[in-house]
């Protein structure tokens, strides 16, 4: 299969620091840029993670393309350019980008200052989100899977239905997990020995 027609999903990571006193205008034209990223050809989706670092408030903006072209043309145009621009009086450090070609920040977003969560902690989350896709998307799949015989062959329908799930953990329900379940992921709740 030509490369040209491989999906090769394309993470790109943005780091902001703001500046003290600008949190509320920040607030306001990260939602905005959130929103026009968000119409743009090939984009996937994106997460967005706030934090503290040297007293100040951070983001780390992790959107997904569909390609290095399409990324490429958002980090290009002149809407971003310009938006960006009206940022870079509030950030501490300027618009730091950082390319990432695979789309693995379910647990770890790129932080110098922070570790992943546990290990026992990744597998509890992935299993909570997991197990209720097993169950419940045969159920769903199952009337139209045996409409036709092609549908209804095991290999086929297997394939559809670990594809709904994948697609649906990936780019929906694991990154909204982790969001609801951050500060349980980022707490120090590890099992402290007795003796």
């Amino acid at each position: 299969m030509p490369e040209s027609n491989v999906m090769e999903v394309v993470t790109l990571v943005i780091k902001h620091r703001v500046k003290a006193g600008f949190e509320v205008p920040y607030s306001t034209w990260l939602r905005n840029i959130v929103r026009i990223a968000g119409q743009w050809e090939g984009h996937l989706g994106v997460d967005v993670i706030p934090g503290k670092h040297a007293g100040l408030d951070t983001y780390t903006c992790i959107l997904r393309f569909c390609s290095t072209d399409a990324m490429q043309r958002w980090l290009d145009s002149p809407q971003r350019r310009e938006l960006v621009n009206e940022a870079i009086p509030m950030l501490a450090d300027g618009d730091q980008t950082e390319v990432n070609p695979a789309n693995e920040f379910w647990f770890s977003p790129p932080n110098e200052t922070r570790s992943p969560p546990p290990r026992w902690k990744q597998a509890a989350l992935t299993l909570l989100v997991i197990f209720p896709h097993t169950l419940l998307v045969p159920l769903i799949w199952k009337p139209l899977l045996g409409v036709s015989p092609v549908l209804s062959n095991y290999v086929v329908a297997t394939f559809v239905i670990t594809l709904t799930i994948v697609l649906s953990v990936v780019y929906l329900f694991m990154p909204m997990a982790t969001r609801v379940f951050a500060s349980w992921l980022t707490s120090s709740t590890e099992p402290k020995e007795t003796r």
